[in-house]
């Protein structure tokens, strides 16, 4: 298989690109060497060879799910600048629109 050069400008043009004649000339070329390489993989026996989502075999990296006791409300305030009680006080960042 390969690209002729107005199947090059008409994929250029699918992708709003604009390429002078010497650029098309060069990407003809890369794609057809591209193609080349292709065909040259699609000869390799690979009816053997399991499909891979991804070519590094991943491990789960989390710690152990291990129940802890949480912090407390007083420490959890203890850094904050302004509380009310129980909670963090924050400024209004929400206007009412119906005013």
């Amino acid at each position: 298989m390969s690209v002729t050069k107005s199947e090059v400008e008409k994929i250029a043009e699918l992708a709003k690109l604009k390429f002078s004649d010497l650029e098309l000339e060069n990407f003809t070329h890369q794609m057809n060497e591209i193609l080349k390489y292709m065909e040259k993989l699609n000869e390799l026996n690979t009816d053997k060879v399991e499909p891979l989502a991804h070519p590094v075999e991943g491990k789960n990296v989390f710690r152990d799910d291990v129940l802890k006791p949480s912090i407390n409300t007083k420490d959890a305030l203890k850094n904050s600048p302004i509380t009310d009680e129980k909670y963090f006080k924050v400024p209004k960042v929400i206007q009412d629109k119906s005013k």
